[in-house]
């Protein structure tokens, strides 16, 4: 942790909680800044001088998961507690879980202690419950070993039926605009409207699937998380990419960001000023069991204390990621992505292009099965070998 973080206090969960980073070295703890600059949380701008409360609000609404203890073992004789190793992990469950509050429960809901939830909320937490039964458990993520977050999350969502979700990681630093519109909607490649590449039904879901949407869907689009590896400078974020990155937080499609060497993962989710606002892993709390009737005690999955802020220079190499709920939303994404690389005097953060260049190839487009027995195949798409770059450690 950087000496320019800021940490906010625990008040709800001091009795409860954990801290595994040594918090006392940093004194008093600071509340979120009075500042006439405006803060921006994934896509929403805010006043911190009026609207302080809506910003705490906008934060506590985003899922927070964090180190837990006494869960079952992973893989039946497993660890029982993810502390220490789960923190990418946890980052990587928070983008998801955004892009699947976005999916089901519109980016303009907020969460409220103590009210009854709506069963979309309830089903989505289920799926990050930590056992092995659950989607997106750290049970699920384990089991595949060594993994970069992107793949972890590629590779789980073909099983969610219910979202429907295509998650696509951009190799590469490049995104194909054509590649994008194939996966999100694979019906077009039975109308011939593109050929169809090797391995996609198998990956994105049949064509019957995609077309039992809800009537309102069937446009024709699945709705997609876009996941972009990104290599911003060797240890640090290069000062060329620090106002293209501040741009990214403030698009509408914004999952925000995961940044951060192994066992120091944060989930960066917007800025104000120079710093970047963000939810911190780095809690060990108990596991949570759903209640007899299904429901799920939630207040230790959302975050109610002030954010924590970090300078922006601090930052590692990082994943950023958007939603596109519809094919609208995607090109509204990529005509402003376009803008932003002509801003002069910055550096784009990656490559959008239309077609696929020759010498690249997809992670979409591999011949892989649903027991993933290929995977090994896979993971050679990202360097395990940097360690400055987001790899997991289990």
């Amino acid at each position: 942790m950087c000496e320019n973080s800021v940490i906010s206090p625990l008040t709800s969960f001091s009795s409860a909680a954990t801290l595994t980073y040594d918090t006392l070295r940093f004194g008093e703890f600071e509340d979120f800044p009075e500042t006439s600059e405006p803060v921006w949380v994934l896509g929403k701008e805010y006043n911190a001088l009026t609207e302080k409360d809506e910003i705490l609000s906008d934060v506590t609404s985003r899922l927070w998961f964090t180190y837990r203890k006494n869960f079952p073992p992973i893989g039946g004789t497993g660890p029982t507690s993810d502390t220490g190793w789960g923190c990418m992990l946890r980052c990587g469950q928070m983008i998801l879980g955004e892009a699947l509050v976005c999916r089901h429960l519109g980016r303009d809901w907020r969460w409220a202690k103590g009210q009854k939830q709506r069963e979309e909320y309830i089903s989505i937490l289920n799926a990050f419950i930590d056992k092995k039964d659950s989607y997106y458990s750290i049970h699920q993520i384990g089991a595949g070993g060594p993994e970069s977050v992107a793949f972890f999350l590629w590779k789980l969502a073909v099983f969610d039926t219910w979202s429907k979700l295509v998650v696509h990681v951009a190799m590469d630093n490049t995104v194909v605009i054509e590649e994008i519109k194939r996966l999100c909607m694979p019906w077009l490649d039975a109308a011939g409207a593109y050929g169809e590449p090797e391995g996609v039904g198998e990956l994105n879901g049949c064509l019957e699937g995609a077309c039992a949407l809800a009537e309102e869907e069937t446009a024709l689009w699945k709705p997609l998380v876009l996941l972009i590896p990104l290599r911003l400078g060797l240890s640090d974020i290069n000062d060329a990419y620090i106002e293209t990155l501040k741009q990214c937080f403030m698009l509408p499609q914004s999952l925000g960001v995961i940044g951060g060497k192994p066992n120091s993962a944060h989930y960066f989710i917007g800025y104000v000023g120079e710093e970047l606002i963000y939810l911190d892993p780095h809690t060990t709390q108990p596991a949570v069991e759903p209640s007899d009737d299904g429901q799920v005690p939630d207040e230790t999955y959302h975050c109610q204390h002030p954010p924590c802020r970090m300078h922006i220079c601090e930052l590692d190499p990082s994943i950023a990621g958007f939603f596109c709920r519809t094919e609208d939303e995607f090109d509204d994404w990529c005509m402003r992505i376009r803008r932003l690389s002509c801003n002069r005097g910055t550096l784009p953060m990656f490559e959008l292009v239309d077609s696929q260049p020759s010498h690249m190839v997809s992670v979409d487009t591999l011949n892989l099965t649903p027991d993933f027995s290929d995977s090994d195949r896979l993971e050679r798409f990202f360097d395990s070998e940097d360690e400055e770059f987001e790899i997991l450690s289990l």
